[in-house]
Parts: structure tokens; C-alpha cells; sequence
């Protein structure tokens, strides 16, 4: 029986059957031939910014002595938030989309340097009427540059101590 159930062995290695393994495929287009494909990022930049900024949040934790200053950038608009995570709670707030802030500027392309420094000012005399002198800078995984900067240097010039 063992003979019998091998036999399948010697047609695969009879010479007809090796010669048609032999047969190699037509050759290929030269690469120069060939169409570019562009293949998309694994990551999108917003993806990447998220990543940075559950890095720093390990890092910027805000307490009731020390809350957070949360930043949130977009082409449009700018918020910012001091917060204290150990209870959950916004102590202060200012965005771009606040009326009072909206009417103050007449920007069309987004908010400027301009526009970050005057949220700067807000937000420090805002946290100073409520008795919050220092705060944990959290960038939100954007780059201290720009806009981040500019409010940044603006509520530390009010008073905020970072």
C-alpha cells in the first residue's frame, strides 16, 4: 500500500511535467514603463497632532492649584480653556466663536497673531478675576509657534505664570 500511495511522486517528477514547470513568464515591462502610483500616508496630520498631544497630556495634568490651559487651533478659529481635569470642570473659557470676541475683530482668513494675543489677554483676566494666577500649558500637539506662541507670551505678559 505504501508503494501504491507514493506513486503519485513519479508523475510529478517525470520529465514532461518538469519541463512545463521550466516555462518562465513573458518578461515584464522595463520599470520606466510602468504607471506612477502614488500611494496616501498611512497618517493623516491630524492623526499625527492627536498622537502629540496624548503624549504631553501624559506629561500636563491640571489641578485645582494649577489648572490647565488647553489650546485648540483650527483654520477658522481659536479656543482656549483653563481646566482643572482632577474634578472635570472648565474654569475659564475663550474662543473665536464667542460673540464678543467675533465682533472685536474683522478677520476673514481665520485668526491672526493679532487675534491670538487679544485671546491671551482674555483668558489671563479672566483666570485672575477667579483667583488663578498659575497654569499648565498644554499646547494641544501643535507646535509652539505662530499663533500657540503669540497667545502663550500674551497671557504670561497679564499675569498667568506657566
Amino acid at each position: 500500500m505504501l508503494a501504491s500511495s507514493l506513486s503519485f511522486l513519479h508523475s510529478c517528477t517525470s520529465p514532461s511535467s518538469s519541463s512545463l514547470l521550466s516555462i518562465s513568464p513573458p518578461n515584464p515591462k522595463p520599470s520606466h514603463f510602468l504607471p506612477f502610483v502614488v500611494e496616501a500616508k498611512d497618517r493623516t496630520r491630524r492623526e499625527d497632532r492627536t498622537a502629540r498631544h496624548t503624549r504631553i497630556r501624559k506629561k500636563v495634568e491640571g489641578t485645582p492649584e494649577r489648572p490647565r490651559l488647553s489650546v485648540f487651533r483650527s483654520n477658522k478659529h481659536l479656543s482656549v480653556q483653563v481646566i482643572d481635569d482632577t474634578a472635570m470642570r472648565t474654569l475659564a473659557s475663550v474662543s473665536t466663536m464667542q460673540k464678543t470676541v467675533a465682533d472685536e475683530f474683522n478677520y476673514s482668513a481665520g485668526p491672526t497673531v493679532e487675534v491670538a494675543k487679544r485671546m491671551g489677554e482674555i483668558i489671563a483676566k479672566s483666570c485672575l478675576e477667579k483667583g488663578i494666577t498659575k497654569v499648565a500649558f498644554d499646547r494641544g500637539g501643535y507646535p509652539y509657534h505662530g499663533r500657540v506662541q503669540a497667545l502663550a507670551e500674551a497671557a504670561r505678559e497679564h499675569g498667568l505664570d506657566f
